[in-house]
């Protein structure tokens, strides 16, 4: 026998060939461990090969130099990089956590993130990589590439672990059937028509007969683009201008044949509505306020440009089948005949206009009662504030940057607070299936989430919605709670835990869903629905067609003020029509405030709450609260890293004597924070 280092002399260790193994007399109490711990894993490796050319020969080069985890690392932070900032276009979100990523595995890297290109550094530059992002959205995948960083700086998962969770990830492994169906065409094509409609009759002031048109378009629309990216990579320039020209055409036909009165202005926006990218223009001004002065205002005008061809190509298509184009566009007499402030379905509508949006950003279906929740917040509270101030500002726009602050502000309240009370009630979900804590530790409160949280899986595994690895993993529990009580018992013969590979994916799964969740993966389609891709699309449509002068007719007076019989007609600007890009401003900045703004309450309350906290509750329960504040400041943009100094010697600190006479710190055990969340939950 050999005593075991761990502070209990009743502890002791069996010796045996490739294992310790625990035994205990009956005084003894056995220290639980999460299932995750208790597991001997796989040793598979993570393929290289899999990894793109140039990544492998940076790779090869770094293993043989710094070792295979130190190359490995940087691989996995510029793969991070790249599917987070498509999937999100968050410079400022994707620094931080590169940022902790390399501070956590001091990988001496730095890097640049662009608009659409990332450029990366290791070594002092002795390497470079290059990357070329799309332009998309894609919360599902924001969601899980965050959760994968996480769990790797956490220490939940190693680092091979971590890559090949990235690569089932791309592959779909881990989405739920109906979201590999909206996902990409066909399936996505579902989604055109739906968000055509509803926009052009919420946004854009359309009845019912343009919502059928805009439909119609939409579809048409989305056709195209599918067709164009199946052909290949040279065509996808062409989506923009074709996508404008189709709209414009279908449009125009209805508008032309249609015995009912079309406006083409909702249509044409509630189409496009789509493909603006009016998230990337709030997105610029974001950035340029933080000081990314130069991403913020590639940005900005590549939005601009980009809306213009969309503009410019519907009105070639309107002039192909129209023979009065500028009249048939101005022509309003089918124009905002709904009054939505006296109709019941304005807020049904709205949803099924933020649903369509949902499935356009790939959020997972299962999750959409989520988004709708803060998507709803922030509309309501926009429309009631616009309402409330409208008639005391009706010569600016005070109303306007008032109503869509305030909105931006309430969204992120409420995804943060959402946020916070789905992390708090999935805890005890997690704790349960991975055995985080003894199943005698739960409180009558703890099962009862747990049992709700267990059937929500198998009824949405039941009708297609949810994930079927989740079901499966819960199918799993017996087979796991028996293997992990053996192990425990003193007197049975097991020595170790060991799965099938399907097994093994499927526990790495649940550990990594355990994470938080992603504020942003659920703020970013409601700032979509806030933002005004629409606005930048009237500015160049007035551009085109030229809005018609007010015609007034007013009295001639004489030099007393009477009237002197006779009347002239005076023509003047139309202040609301061309007044469109101040109004785009206004609204673009406002919301872009509105964010911050929330971001920084948010901020102030959490850390009052941390306060209030740590002196109410005991040592445990503050280490608990720590982690979890730790955890929320990775998704914030009030915490953004101090501007370096070159001449303070904080750049290159392995030059400072002083620093490397320091010693190190000690070495934490992996599942030493995991223990304490633990002990103090239960």
């Amino acid at each position: 026998m050999v005593e075991g280092e761990t502070g209990n002399a009743n502890v002791k260790f069996d010796s045996e060939p490739n294992m310790v193994r625990p035994t205990m007399t009956t005084a003894a109490r056995y220290q639980r461990k999460s299932i995750r711990q208790q597991i001997t894993f796989n040793d598979r490796k993570f393929d290289v090969k899999t990894l793109p050319i140039d990544m492998q020969r940076v790779v090869g080069h770094l293993t043989k130099d710094f070792g295979e985890e130190y190359a490995l690392t940087f691989a996995f932070m510029v793969r991070t990089a790249s599917e987070l900032h498509r999937a999100w276009h968050m410079t400022l979100l994707t620094s931080k956590i590169l940022q902790q990523l390399k501070d956590r595995f001091k990988i001496r890297t730095t890097w640049e993130l662009g608009v659409i290109k990332l450029k990366f550094r290791v070594e002092d530059g002795r390497y470079e990589l290059h990357r070329k992002v799309p332009y998309d959205y894609d919360s599902e995948f924001q969601d899980l590439y965050a959760k994968i960083a996480v769990a790797l700086v956490d220490g939940h998962i190693d680092i091979h672990q971590a890559l090949i969770f990235q690569s089932n990830t791309k592959h779909g492994k881990h989405t739920a059937a109906s979201g590999l169906f909206l996902r990409d065409y066909p399936g996505r094509l579902i989604l055109y028509p739906l968000e055509a409609a509803t926009c052009a009759v919420i946004f854009f002031g359309g009845d019912w007969t343009d919502a059928g048109v805009a439909a119609a378009a939409g579809l048409c629309a989305g056709i195209v683009e599918w067709g164009l990216v199946s052909l290949n990579n040279s065509a996808k320039i062409l989506i923009d201008v074709l996508v404008g020209i189709t709209t414009g055409i279908v449009g125009g036909l209805f508008y032309r044949y249609l015995e009912t009165p079309t406006c083409l202005p909702s249509v044409f926006l509630g189409v496009l509505y789509w493909f603006f990218y009016g998230t990337a223009f709030v997105i610029g001004i974001l950035e340029i306020v933080a000081g990314e002065l130069e991403t913020g205002v590639i940005r900005f005008m590549a939005v601009a440009v980009k809306t213009f061809v969309l503009s410019l190509g519907s009105t070639w298509g309107l002039q192909i089948v129209s023979n009065s184009p500028l009249d048939d566009f101005q022509d309003e007499s089918g124009c905002n005949q709904i009054d939505l402030d006296a109709v019941w379905w304005r807020i049904p509508l709205y949803l099924l206009c933020s649903a369509s949006a949902l499935g356009q950003y790939r959020f997972p279906i299962v999750h959409y009662w989520r988004g709708l929740a803060i998507q709803l917040v922030g509309y309501e509270v926009q429309y009631q504030m616009f309402k409330e101030l409208a008639n005391k500002h009706d010569r600016d726009l005070l109303d306007t940057a008032t109503a869509n602050g305030v909105g931006a502000v309430a969204a992120v309240l409420a995804a943060c607070l959402l946020s916070w009370i789905v992390d708090n009630l999935s805890y005890y979900y997690s704790a349960r299936t991975l055995m985080r804590v003894g199943d005698d530790d739960f409180s009558k409160f703890g099962e009862c989430v747990y049992s709700i949280s267990a059937g929500w899986v198998r009824f949405t595994t039941c009708l297609g919605l949810g994930r079927r690895d989740e079901r499966n993993f819960l199918e799993m529990q017996p087979k796991l709670r028996q293997m992990s009580s053996e192990l425990e018992d003193p007197t049975n013969a097991r020595s170790e835990i060991r799965l099938t590979e399907e097994e093994e994916r499927l526990l790495k799964q649940a550990v990594v869903s355990a994470e938080p969740l992603n504020v942003w993966s659920l703020l970013m389609p409601t700032v979509y629905q806030l933002v005004p891709g629409s606005l930048i699309a009237r500015m160049w449509y007035n551009s085109i067609f030229p809005p018609p002068y007010i015609a007034e007719e007013l009295s001639v007076t004489d030099g007393n003020g009477t009237d002197a019989g006779f009347t002239y007609i005076s023509w003047t600007p139309n202040q609301a029509q061309e007044g469109v890009f101040s109004a785009l401003m206004v609204i673009a900045t406002s919301l872009a405030l509105g964010l911050l703004l929330g971001m920084g309450l948010q901020s102030v309350i959490a850390a009052l709450f941390r306060k209030i906290f740590s002196a109410c509750c005991n040592s445990k329960g503050s280490m608990t609260a720590s982690t979890r504040f730790k955890r929320d400041d990775r998704q914030g943009l009030m915490n953004t890293p101090e501007d370096e100094d070159p001449d303070s010697g904080e750049l290159f600190p392995e030059g400072n004597k002083d620093a490397e006479a320091e010693p190190p710190l000690p070495k934490v055990p992996e599942n030493a924070e995991e223990e304490k969340e633990s002990s103090a939950s239960a």
